[in-house]
């Protein structure tokens, strides 16, 4: 694998995902920001922020399946989330929580999580984008 994920002495560790990550591969993958559209552009999870995170991992999974890679590659993914509040980090853990379980994602990569205005539909409540490395 590419990817080495750690949580360093010194930093707080976080169960929801990891602090750092160590990439030793020499392919760099981006994927453009995923919403909670399934193949057909139908929205996930409707007015569901956890189900809304769910779909925008597995389309990250699905993204990287097809250039040869899993989220075991993934070395940072960015969250930005409409209205962000701290009350709403229940429901984004528990998205990433399912999501993970479904995907066999153990541990999370690093992230940053953004709060935004608005995103691309008034339905979309979540874009998560990934930057990974393939060896």
């Amino acid at each position: 694998m590419a990817i080495t994920l750690v949580n360093p002495s010194g930093l707080p560790e976080i169960d929801a995902y990891r602090q750092v990550s160590i990439a030793t591969g020499s392919k760099q993958v981006f994927i453009a920001g995923q919403v909670a559209w399934d193949a057909d552009g139908v929205t996930v999870g409707e007015g569901d922020l956890a189900a809304q995170i769910e779909q925008c991992y597995v389309n990250i999974a699905t993204a990287l399946a097809a250039v040869g890679g899993s989220f075991a590659d993934v070395a940072k993914l960015t969250i930005y989330v409409v209205d962000w509040t701290p009350d709403k980090m229940p429901l984004l853990i528990e998205g990433i929580t399912r999501a993970a379980a479904k995907l066999g994602v153990t541990p999370v990569p690093p992230g940053t999580l953004l709060g935004v205005a608005a995103l691309d539909i008034p339905e979309h409540l979540v874009e998560i984008e990934a930057t990974a490395v393939i060896d």
